[in-house]
């Protein structure tokens, strides 16, 4: 029996043909990565003192799992998180979708937002310990202002794209009302653009997560720190890779998310 080549097989053979071969490359690419990095290492192009190799991680993670150290870590950096891109993206996406709303306000305060916007969230750390100490509040708060400024700036453009002809629509209908043109016709609309910049949040805040945990908070970051003072690259390793697994598990559920939220657009 002859087997039909990907040319001669109808178009929904091909596209499942496509849509399997996706994920077997990138798996191959992944593989391929790693193999190259442990060659390095195991020729001396890349010294073992200074990036540890793919196979000195699994001994070092073992080691910080069964002394409870990885669980006790995630766990305050996953909380951290947490709470920092909750109360980051609700208010950020509640903010943008009423400037977006209200021409007005967003000409108020346009230019607090230009003089804010540019700071980072690590040059709030001095206030964070003024105000909240050194604590899990101060994190979640340097957390949530990285989280709010992107969130902000989606929900602003994503209210600002909706079709003037849907408010009018709504009008029409008697949704005059602030609330009921923002919950009935403006957010249903903009959920795509909103969505994608929480989307953007989910990383942004990873990278804050670290920035909070350095000067003093459990977590990740303060665990990355005592590694690397101790000049052990593995352990450092271990957690590099631990934040890539925890990303890659939220951002692949957010998507699964995404698309239940906007399943009526299929």
């Amino acid at each position: 029996m002859t087997v039909p080549s990907v040319a001669e097989r109808s178009w929904p053979a091909r596209v499942a043909v496509v849509f399997m071969a996706r994920p077997l490359q990138s798996l191959g690419g992944l593989v391929l990565f790693f193999a190259l990095w442990e060659l390095a290492s195991r020729t001396g192009l890349i010294r073992r003192t200074v990036f540890p190799p793919p196979s000195a991680v699994p001994e070092a993670f073992w080691g910080e799992f069964t002394e409870g150290i990885w669980l006790e870590t995630v766990q305050a950096s996953l909380g951290h998180y947490a709470l920092g891109l909750l109360a980051g993206s609700l208010l950020g996406c509640l903010a943008g979708s009423l400037a977006g709303l209200m021409p007005r306000l967003e000409t108020a305060q346009a230019w607090v937002i230009r003089v804010l916007r540019p700071i980072p969230g690590i040059a709030w750390i001095p206030f964070a310990i003024l105000w909240f100490g050194v604590s899990e509040s101060a994190a979640v708060f340097i957390i949530g202002i990285a989280v709010f400024w992107i969130n902000y700036f989606a929900a602003l453009g994503a209210v600002q794209a909706v079709d003037k002809d849907l408010i009018e629509v709504a009008l029409a209908f008697g949704h005059r009302s602030l609330g009921a043109r923002l919950f009935k016709v403006l957010l249903p609309a903009a959920t795509p653009g909103i969505l994608a910049g929480v989307r953007t949040g989910i990383g942004q805040a990873w990278t804050s997560v670290l920035a909070a945990e350095l000067f003093g908070i459990d977590g990740i970051g303060q665990r990355m720190m005592q590694a690397s003072g101790l000049l052990n690259g593995q352990i450092v390793l271990v957690y590099m890779l631990t934040l890539a697994a925890l990303y890659g598990t939220i951002d692949m559920l957010f998507v699964a998310f995404h698309d239940w939220v906007l399943r009526w657009r299929r």
